[in-house]
């Protein structure tokens, strides 16, 4: 009998999943028995990262750097010869953002961030439909886990209003997706982060110290852990959320839930 949480035998593609929060997932998948390839845009990072990983599982390493669609229809043609025709899991995390004043905020700082955040999740779904499909089953369905964001939800006063709007964005193409994908045994969800130590959040915290005023927008008072968003995703991924497909689940210590 499968185990609730098992993933041994799946299959997952995680982009963004060297470093940051795409990493925490990486692992988490890892021991959770699932072979995973991960993607970065610097292939020096990524060959590191998988070798790193190799010590928990079978790691994959797919540099690229999902800035054009083009891109991301080379990643799917490089999955499939790596890694085969089925695709049981794939974590549309890398991300993109810009800070800046409204006043100050450049036009350039809009097309990127729409298209790693938005656009490439979306290409990447429809070129990976047969993979997906292949994988999936009215028991067991294929997931697909878009890493979305509390700043997608609601005002996190943040000045990255690229970011915050394509994150939104995010959250209704996967419900979109959830919808039209159904019937065809795939499930789509979002999965909305809160604040996490990673390079996002760089500047708001030292080795020691988080930020009081970050704080303050938590009601658990403290940073998410590496963990806790692996185990969110280990269970989208797993049997034990089969009957899960449309949902936006915000993983903030609160932030969503308690505002």
């Amino acid at each position: 009998m499968i185990g609730l949480f098992d993933l041994a035998g799946k299959t997952a593609l995680v982009t963004g999943g060297a470093q940051g929060l795409g990493r925490m997932i990486a692992e988490g998948l890892l021991r959770a028995g699932a072979t995973v390839a991960i993607t970065s845009r610097k292939p020096e990072i990524c060959m590191a990262a998988a070798a790193d990983m190799a010590a928990l599982g079978k790691c994959i390493p797919l540099p690229c750097d999902l800035s054009t669609p083009e891109a991301a229809i080379d990643l799917a043609q490089r999955f499939r010869n790596a890694a085969g025709s089925k695709l049981h899991i794939l974590v549309n995390n890398a991300g993109k953002t810009w800070g800046a004043p409204i006043d100050r905020f450049p036009d350039k700082g809009w097309p990127n961030v729409l298209m790693v955040n938005v656009q490439t999740p979306f290409t990447l779904v429809r070129e990976l439909l047969p993979e997906l499909e292949a994988a999936g089953t009215a028991d067991d369905p294929a997931r697909v886990i878009n890493i979305g964001s509390v700043a997608g939800k609601n005002p996190q006063g943040l000045s990255a209003y690229s970011y915050s709007a394509s994150k939104a964005a995010l959250h209704m193409l996967s419900r979109d997706l959830a919808g039209d994908l159904a019937s065809r045994n795939i499930n789509v969800n979002a999965v909305l982060p809160g604040f996490f130590p990673t390079s996002m959040t760089a500047h708001m915290r030292s080795e020691e110290k988080v930020d009081p005023a970050l704080l303050d927008k938590i009601p658990m008072r403290r940073l998410g852990r590496a963990d806790e968003i692996a185990g969110v995703i280990v269970f989208l991924s797993s049997p034990a959320a089969a009957y899960i497909t449309g949902a936006e689940i915000p993983v903030d210590g609160g932030i969503v839930g308690c505002s």
